[in-house]
């Protein structure tokens, strides 16, 4: 296969996209903790602990997205240069690698919007849990409906 100069040179927008997001998460996360952190200190200790190892795993996941992400593109750069020096199989086995490692990347990813999903399904049952006890309450009799009877 040969593989000319631009071809890495084609992710370079895809990859800093994907890191502007990576970065976006991270800094959403970042604001939950401070929030949650401050309800702990506020008394809602053991409502707030359940969530925070979930966020833990979740930035550490977003860590590592963010290093793949970046020695993806470190790699793409470096192909580049190797491909602009005569080097061509390295270059593409270079290339091959920091493709390998955006593909681990985005597969993390996928793991941290699914446990995204799975705190929010979570605090949804909650809602839906609270919302059935609300509707299940006995309501008062009033004369007014003791007379319909």
């Amino acid at each position: 296969m040969r593989l000319d100069l631009t071809t890495p040179a084609l992710l370079f927008p895809a990859i800093s996209l994907l890191l502007l997001a990576y970065t976006s998460r991270f800094l959403t996360l970042a604001t939950l903790i401070r929030e949650l952190h401050k309800r702990y200190l506020e008394g809602e200790g053991a409502a707030v602990l359940g969530q925070i190892s979930n966020l833990r795993r979740r930035v550490q996941l977003i860590r590592a997205m963010q290093a793949l992400g970046v020695l993806s593109f470190f790699g793409c750069v470096f192909s580049m240069f190797l491909l602009f020096i005569g080097a061509e199989t390295l270059g593409q086995g270079v290339f091959g690698l920091s493709l390998l490692l955006l593909m681990v990347s985005l597969a993390l990813s996928v793991w941290e919007i699914q446990m995204s999903v799975g705190a929010l399904d979570l605090q949804l049952q909650d809602l839906e849990d609270e919302e059935g006890r609300l509707h299940r309450r006995p309501r008062k009799r009033t004369p007014r409906s003791r007379a319909r009877r």
